[in-house]
């Protein structure tokens, strides 16, 4: 049952954010009473922590057999992007953002979590990069890796970037094709072009 609520619980802070989504819309959802959640989670923050950890691990593990294909590191970005938004639903309820406003201490942990996983997979991709003439050889692979995920979280700030203004594939395509053109060689620039081209829809 513990699985079950877990799921459920992700499923809809993910479509509907985590401030909105009450426990009483979980037990509904479940057709399980309050009480039944209480017997696994004390309280509601003790189930978004549950559950956000649940999705890290989740994604992390995909990300991770993602990276071990070792594919063309610039294909490997957009398949790992693919991958998170397919599983994070387009962030339509912006569930960082959230976190960060409503769980900042469960925000913060997240993001320490990700910085390990995010580290150690740009980095493994910036220097595969340019093992195979694809990123320039003179980038600062770890200030660059920094950057990189220090910009990721920076777009899925609302106040910076409005839903009304910027849906969240819009930004993560515009954001990876800045991030590929400041670092590719001319080789890379020819097989992102191929890549892009080849999946516009």
């Amino acid at each position: 049952m513990r699985d079950k609520i877990l799921l459920s619980a992700t499923d809809l802070f993910l479509n509907y954010g985590f401030k909105s989504v009450t426990m009483d819309d979980i037990a509904n959802a479940l057709g399980i009473s309050k009480k039944t959640i209480y017997l696994h989670f004390d309280n509601k923050t003790k189930l978004v922590n549950a559950s956000t950890m649940h999705l890290f691990e989740f994604i992390a593990k995909g990300i991770d057999q993602i990276c071990s294909l070792e594919k063309n590191p610039i294909e490997e970005i957009f398949n790992i992007k693919q991958f998170v938004m397919e599983h994070l639903k387009d962030e339509k309820s912006s569930p960082q953002y959230q976190l960060q406003k409503y769980y900042p201490s469960i925000f913060n942990t997240l993001k320490s979590k990700q910085f390990e996983v995010m580290q150690t997979c740009v980095i493994d991709n910036l220097n595969r990069g340019i093992n195979l003439g694809l990123y320039r050889k003179s980038i600062h692979v770890e200030f660059i890796s920094r950057i990189y995920f220090s910009l990721m979280l920076a777009i899925k700030d609302k106040e910076l970037f409005p839903n009304n203004e910027f849906s969240m594939p819009m930004l993560m395509e515009n954001y990876l094709e800045y991030h590929l053109r400041g670092i590719c060689t001319p080789k890379g620039l020819e097989s992102l072009n191929k890549f892009i081209t080849s999946n516009q829809s």
